[in-house]
């Protein structure tokens, strides 16, 4: 065999070890990219459920401390004493924006003058905008549920952390295992699961929703007023400025 000969099959030789180097590197690689995917992939998985569970967690409670007397009157829950000076309507719903605003503001200030026994409050709970969540329904669920926990004598704290945990307009409010889970960690009495499932207080906040549309003292001529809304004997409040509640109260006496 000729130098060239040799040459050439050696260089051939050459050529096919550095392919199949090259064959084992990449296999090799490929080994290493899957198990890395696999690793990463389960961390993602693991991420995920972490995270749901945790925004699934506890729901939070808003303890509003009441020593005062809460009854349910029809769609109607009267908080306070009948020996109270100053009564105000209170027309909210649970996934407005405003109302929950309004909450956070003057919440703690209208528990204090109920406990003080200066001040009965009738909340009227509207399912205004129960096609505004998703899906649907959630205002009507809410309102309802809240009913059921004023059956239990657990209402003030409800309602408090219902709003306390509000959720945007078209997002996801709780569903009715989450507003049992929060009845139960209020202490709601045995009947309440049963009220939320059956929606048995639904038709009640239906019938408190047109009876305030239809009163236009308190919705306008052209319906341009909702929710928060205040009334006293029939006429709504101005609750601009951020004093209207003592200036009820002082001008009862």
């Amino acid at each position: 065999m000729g130098g060239a000969q040799r040459n050439a099959r050696n260089k051939k030789k050459q050529a096919s070890a550095v392919a199949a180097a090259r064959g084992t590197s990449s296999d090799r690689n490929k080994v290493i990219i899957g198990v890395v995917f696999v690793v990463l992939l389960a961390v993602g998985v693991i991420g995920g459920v972490l995270l749901t569970n945790q925004a699934a967690g506890a729901i939070p409670v808003v303890d509003a401390k009441s020593d005062y007397p809460v009854q349910r009157q029809e769609g109607t829950v009267v908080a306070g004493k009948d020996t109270a000076k100053t009564t105000i309507d209170v027309y909210a719903d649970f996934l407005c924006p405003a109302c929950g605003q309004f909450e956070k503001l003057y919440g703690e200030n209208i528990n204090e003058k109920v406990s003080a026994g200066q001040l009965k409050v009738r909340y009227h709970l509207l399912p205004f905008l129960n096609s505004m969540s998703s899906p649907e329904g959630y205002s009507a669920d809410a309102a309802n549920a809240a009913l059921c926990s004023a059956d239990s004598g657990k209402f003030p704290t409800y309602f408090a952390s219902l709003f306390g945990k509000q959720p945007a307009e078209r997002a996801k409010g709780y569903d009715d295992n989450r507003l049992i889970e929060l009845g139960t960690a209020v202490g709601a009495g045995p009947d309440f699961e049963q009220c939320v499932r059956t929606k048995r207080h639904v038709p009640l906040g239906e019938a408190e929703l047109k009876a305030f549309t239809d009163n236009q003292a308190l919705v306008g001529s052209q319906g341009t007023h909702g929710t928060p809304t205040v009334a006293q004997n029939g006429k709504r409040v101005d609750i601009a400025s951020g004093g209207w509640l003592d200036q009820l109260i002082a001008s009862a006496g």
